[in-house]
């Protein structure tokens, strides 16, 4: 009775211990099965945004070559989105077809547009912590 009663235990265990390496390599294969790609568009030339940064950020999501992008609206390019109705046009389609908008808060107030790409849609918020995080996790990062 006894040694059923160890045997039982051990079996119970090694269940147990199962579960756990298994539950670890499933977080560990959705984790490393994800690709990011983090586009900083800082530019205030419309050239830049229209003919480069734009293009390659939505067909980094459309064409599949990533699976998550985010657009990062940093510094000048605040004000340039918030008066270009072109550009305003192509973030509307971005944020249709999955891409992730956000904007650095205090980049935003100090053009007074932080209304402006909220209407559109963008995630203004304080955006230093979230790309010090980005780069500790060696995503992929692109400026323009």
């Amino acid at each position: 009775m006894k040694k059923e009663l160890l045997v039982l235990m051990a079996v119970f265990a090694l269940l147990a211990v199962a579960v756990v390496i298994q539950r670890r390599a499933d977080a560990a294969q959705e984790s490393g099965n994800v690709s990011r790609l983090a586009v900083v568009w800082s530019s205030g030339d419309p050239d830049v945004a229209h003919r480069v940064c734009f293009m390659y950020a939505h067909n980094a999501k459309k064409q599949k070559w990533f699976d998550e992008v985010t657009l990062i609206v940093w510094g000048p390019s605040a004000r340039l989105l918030a008066g270009d109705k072109d550009l305003q046009a192509e973030v509307t389609a971005m944020l249709k077809d999955g891409i992730k908008v956000e904007a650095c808060i205090a980049c935003a107030d100090s053009y007074g547009v932080t209304d402006t790409l909220r209407k559109l849609g963008v995630d203004v918020k304080p955006m230093g912590k979230p790309l010090t995080d980005m780069l500790k996790q060696n995503q992929n990062i692109l400026t323009f």
